[in-house]
């Protein structure tokens, strides 16, 4: 079966408020969260609530999605810790200036009220295209909306660590960004930027990129590509993770770079009983749970992109399937680079 089988979408968006909060300038803008803001914060597309302030970023900020960033971050802490290790002396007291922390794109906020909570001095600052809504924000913490595409210069020179994950669906430059955030930070300060390149691969960790049309299995990594390409098509900068390192090594204002990557199994399909099989099988079963959420959040991005309601719903119950059955060998490559900024 190929994609011809199916017709296209001709369905449309329903969008709940046209008024758009893009401003022209890149100055933040500081709220507290009212019904009115929600209005002019949200839309609905195809029965999930997205952001109204960007055209590139198509994924959902509802609630349902919020939850599962909360879940995800707990198995991403598990697999990889919640900050690289210079944090902790970065961000401790030393009576000379007030520590700063800027969480570009923070999703639900739970890395960004994490880091406030155990740096209680620090001042921490989280941007993303709609409000954070959580009732249990630390007081050393605020949340700004604006699109980070417009630019950071705003940001210049007063933050000792920034931080991104996962965002890179949002970004048109993302080299550009990593220029903007190198001014961004005090010296001394760290980069700390994690991403994936909207693709999975197989047993020999080879990206698998079916051709546009495709509809065979392995069913995850084929619904992921046409995720890639309706990113592309929207502007976001699907491949940044591939460079992320080289675009930090190469920049003059940084130092002592590391690069990390980090195999995570989409399902619990690992073969073996010994205690690192079980501990990456666990977290294959929670990235599994996170996955066929994602395709569900996913579903506006893909119609948008034209795909007909019922090839999305086929490739998802298929691929759900496959998560289920835990056969199939599939892994997501998670790439982190972190460094300081020269003195």
């Amino acid at each position: 079966m190929s994609l011809d089988s199916f017709s296209r979408s001709v369905a449309s968006s329903n969008t709940s408020a046209d008024i758009s909060m893009r401003s022209a300038s890149p100055a933040p803008s500081v709220y507290s969260m009212t019904s009115s803001l929600r209005a002019q914060a949200y839309r609905q597309e195809y029965g999930r609530g997205l952001n109204n302030y960007s055209d590139v970023y198509r994924l959902p900020a509802d609630d349902e999605e919020l939850d599962r960033l909360d879940k995800q971050h707990g198995m991403f802490c598990k697999a990889m810790g919640k900050y690289p290790p210079p944090v902790p002396e970065i961000m401790a007291d030393d009576g000379f200036e007030v520590k700063a922390v800027l969480d570009l794109g923070c999703g639900s906020g739970s890395w960004i009220m994490d880091v406030a909570r155990e740096f209680p001095n620090c001042s921490a600052v989280a941007v993303d295209l709609v409000p954070m809504q959580s009732i249990h924000m630390p007081p050393n913490c605020r949340s700004e909306i604006d699109d980070i595409n417009l630019g950071l210069e705003h940001f210049y020179g007063d933050f000792n660590v920034v931080h991104c994950q996962l965002i890179s669906s949002g970004i048109r430059d993302y080299h550009a960004l990593i220029n903007h955030i190198g001014h961004v930070l005090r010296p001394g300060g760290l980069i700390d930027v994690t991403e994936f390149p909207f693709a999975f691969t197989g047993l020999d960790k080879q990206l698998l990129t079916p051709p546009a049309g495709s509809f065979h299995p392995p069913w995850t990594p084929l619904w992921m590509s046409y995720a890639n390409r309706a990113v592309r098509a929207r502007g976001g900068d699907a491949d940044a993770s591939l460079h992320l390192h080289e675009w930090v090594s190469n920049h003059p204002a940084f130092e002592d770079v590391v690069y990390r990557e980090f195999w995570l199994p989409c399902s619990p399909w690992l073969p073996g009983s010994d205690p690192e099989t079980k501990f990456w099988n666990e977290i294959g079963d929670t990235l599994r749970d996170d996955i066929k959420a994602f395709m569900k959040s996913g579903r506006p991005l893909l119609l948008g992109h034209g795909l007909s309601a019922e090839f999305v719903e086929a490739i998802e119950r298929n691929a759900c399937e496959e998560l289920d059955d835990a056969l199939t060998p599939v892994y997501v490559c998670i790439q982190n680079v972190y460094a300081r900024k020269r003195h």
